[in-house]
């Protein structure tokens, strides 16, 4: 019963979601990836299974996958001076229950302030925060659910904005066939106290993602389907100030990624996301929208490392250590 009503309750409040489709939200940094694993598999991934903490902030429902008394720590440098920090632990209860705790902070740097008569004010700072609660249940042999809980803080010069928002995931997995699927509601919620007068809702985001392994190959291929809500060509943009036909329109909700599995305790992944390619990119073209990314997986120790060009002037790099005690 328990797993009926959690797809019950994602089925529920899909259709709610799709007749609320604004361009306009609030705390964009939330589509940040935190797993290293995630953003070289093109930016997001919420089927692949591993003992990996950082992979439960992009589903709550691989949480079922991590060690008892795990810790880490990530590091992300972005566009230009931006800096993104992060901390996590995760502690299972009995055989079913595991719960864990993340914080992140993202630095944008310092800006000169001015007056409307170009009067100069000083330097201020702008900075994002966020504060998530994590539990997931084992729902049976294959099945695993969670939940995620987030404080989120933003603050900007004088002004400042606190957020409410929830992930829901769910998990299958099937090993005997290595394969894993997930369908996952992320950033549910809104603004409870707004920059100005005007509350604004969340960028969020429903997906379906599939992972699938090999049993006579070293390889394993990871596909999600993101924004399911948003099929408006006004939700999407391009650098370059083209309008997108439907094949174009179709491949931005596609993410895809492969592993190559070296050894037991090695890999290497490489991602395409075509839409940050024609978001961010006027040409499209080169290694816009590709990542790239390896990860060592001791006893106890693991470390992620990613590089993803999001630009031709621009790239971004994402650590993870995770320890587990």
């Amino acid at each position: 019963m328990k797993l009926k009503h959690i797809i019950y309750y994602i089925l529920l409040i899909l259709p709610l979601a799709a007749s609320a489709q604004s361009g306009e939200y609030a705390f964009g940094f939330l589509r940040l990836p935190y797993s290293s694993h995630a953003a070289a598999l093109g930016g997001d991934n919420i089927s692949l299974i591993k003992d990996d903490i950082t992979l439960t902030m992009h589903n709550p429902a691989l949480l079922a996958n991590v060690s008892d008394n795990t810790m880490n720590i990530s590091y992300m440098s972005y566009m230009g001076d931006c800096n993104v920090g992060g901390a996590a632990y995760g502690k299972t209860f009995g055989e079913r229950s595991s719960f864990a705790v993340f914080a992140r902070y993202v630095d944008y740097g310092k800006f000169d302030g001015y007056t409307e008569d170009n009067i100069y004010t000083g330097t201020f700072s702008a900075k994002d925060m966020d504060l998530t609660f994590t539990y997931c249940y084992l729902l049976g042999e294959r099945w695993s659910g969670g939940v995620s809980g987030k404080l989120i803080y933003s603050k900007y010069e004088t002004m400042y904005a606190l957020g409410l928002g929830v992930d829901l995931g769910i998990n299958y997995y099937d090993a005997d066939r290595n394969l894993s699927l997930s369908l996952a509601c992320k950033n549910l919620g809104g603004q409870v106290k707004a920059f100005e007068e005007e509350l604004e809702t969340m960028p969020m985001d429903f997906q379906l993602g599939i992972t699938k392994g090999f049993r006579h190959a070293p390889i394993r291929i990871s596909a999600l389907l993101n924004n399911m809500h948003r099929w408006d060509k006004s939700h999407f943009y391009n650098a370059d100030g083209s309008k997108d036909s439907f094949g174009e329109l179709l491949l931005k909700h596609f993410i895809i990624g492969a592993d190559i599995l070296i050894g037991k305790n090695f890999d290497i992944s490489l991602g395409y996301n075509y839409r940050a390619s024609r978001e961010l990119s006027a040409s499209g073209k080169g290694l816009d929208g590709f990542s790239i990314g390896a990860g060592l997986h001791l006893n106890k120790v693991k470390f992620n490392a990613s590089y993803s060009q999001l630009h031709t002037a621009s790239h971004s790099l994402l650590f993870n250590l995770s320890y587990s005690l």
